[in-house]
């Protein structure tokens, strides 16, 4: 009898973590995860593919779609304010500052989640093709990324510990 060998993807999918660990961290901000087969497009997917998709409180993925594109959208339902997120559908918008401060929260979040934790999250974007002007998500975040502190503080999204605060911006 031969045992089966675990797949192992580029990138960590949202099969390879525990459901209900990411259903409590999505939930803590209001978000559903909708899971769609592997074989259909995903609703509000930006980029398409794989792709996490958005709109209004619903994320959508498949199997296979990456925990970083997972993340990465929930901290951009996070980040936006209340107008942009009460008609959101598929493009979530916001400006360099906005997008920076997303990018921080994900990797912050990733760390709720046992299988992933900040160093894979550092990883996967990188291989993904994240680009920092350092060139790796690990060294903008340890050495380039106090704007995006700033940014996250300045909307109580994290606290003076750069910990999560579990709160939505406001405005």
């Amino acid at each position: 009898m031969t045992q089966a060998t675990p797949t192992v993807h580029a990138v960590l999918q949202r099969d390879d973590v525990k459901r209900e660990s990411l259903l409590t961290l999505l939930a803590r901000f209001g978000l559903e995860l909708v899971e769609t087969e592997t074989t259909s497009n995903i609703p509000g997917s930006f980029w398409g593919d794989e792709e996490a998709g958005l709109i209004e409180n619903r994320l959508y993925a498949r199997p296979d779609t990456p925990i970083h594109s997972i993340l990465h959208e929930a901290c951009h339902y996070i980040c936006m304010d209340e107008i942009r997120r009460s008609g959101l559908d598929t493009n979530a918008g916001g400006d360099y500052d906005e997008e920076n401060g997303v990018c921080y929260l994900q990797i912050l979040l990733a760390d709720e989640l046992p299988e992933m934790g900040r160093q894979r999250m550092w990883a996967d974007m990188d291989t993904w093709g994240y680009s920092f002007r350092l060139g790796s998500a690990q060294a903008w975040f340890e050495q380039d990324a106090e704007d995006a502190r700033a940014w996250l503080l300045a909307h109580n999204l994290i606290d003076p510990q750069a910990l999560p605060t579990w709160q939505l911006r406001k405005q």
